[in-house]
């Protein structure tokens, strides 16, 4: 599948980080557990001028716990200091400041050297639909940032101060202009980054099945009870799942669309289990 989705505010958004940083001490990025690494914004380091790095690795309650802790130690061997959260239950979320006080600790002692003295600010940033604003509302306790399932809620820039004074601005979620990698595009597609409507939906689940069907066979072989062979290709795996959910139009066929529109919906609301698409 040839992926691209780059709509006109996310191009004003880049713009907003990059004027904005330098209100900042820290960047946070946010990633999504099911894809840690698709997830990153590769323009994000040159955006952020180099400002000390937070990676919050966030829906770690829909994501494959083993595959988690080595990305975990993947980052933290690149020197990034990292936290697990879930901003489903707030798993997590409590060790967020703390993080972002090793991360920025540095800066905060320069600034202290020059007798400025201010609460921390941290910039959080991350693609569509990573869970950023519901995070940030774990964090203040409170509806301080809008939230929704469908990537592009958030559209402006807000400010949200936290109990202890800590400071958070809240971004858009951005992906970037061009989505060279075609497989790190189909795993963001898979996790709900980009927008459906763009998207062709039953290849995109066929494809989602095929990965399923080799990594984590038992999961759509439980929820659905359907009896897929190793020869079966994505599509007849959708077909039958189709077909065990009573999923048939006029004619007798099956009905692609709705299966589709499933499998993607009960994958991304962990309904299939822990499952991680971009494996370490």
């Amino acid at each position: 599948m040839n992926i691209q989705w780059f709509p006109g505010h996310m191009a004003k958004t880049r713009r907003m980080i990059a004027e904005n940083v330098r209100l900042c001490d820290c960047v946070a990025e946010i990633v999504d557990a099911r894809c840690p690494q698709s997830s990153r914004n590769p323009e994000l380091p040159a955006l952020s001028g180099g400002k000390n790095k937070l990676i919050i690795i966030n829906k770690c309650d829909l994501a494959d716990p083993v595959q988690t802790e080595r990305w975990q130690r993947h980052f933290n061997s690149q020197g990034l200091v990292t936290v697990c959260t879930s901003s489903n239950d707030g798993r997590g979320t409590a060790k967020i400041t703390d993080a972002a006080m090793t991360a920025m600790a540095e800066r905060l002692e320069k600034n202290r050297a020059r007798g400025l003295v201010k609460p921390p600010r941290i910039m959080v940033c991350g693609i569509p639909n990573v869970g950023k604003s519901s995070l940030i509302n774990k964090l203040s306790g409170r509806a301080s940032a809008k939230v929704g399932d469908k990537p592009g809620v958030t559209r402006g820039r807000q400010w949200i101060t936290l109990k202890d004074g800590m400071e958070l601005l809240d971004t858009p979620g951005i992906l970037w202009p061009k989505l060279e990698d075609g497989a790190a595009a189909l795993r963001l597609a898979f996790t709900g980054a980009i927008k459906d409507d763009i998207l062709d939906v039953e290849e995109l689940a066929c494809e989602l099945c095929a990965f399923l069907k080799k990594n984590y066979p038992s999961a759509l072989e439980q929820r659905y009870k359907a009896a897929l062979t190793e020869e079966m290709s994505g599509l007849e795996a959708l077909e039958e799942i189709c077909r065990r959910r009573g999923f048939i139009v006029k004619g007798g066929e099956t009905d692609l669309l709705r299966g589709a529109n499933v499998v993607l919906d009960e994958f991304r609301s962990g309904k299939l289990g822990r499952i991680t698409v971009e494996m370490i």
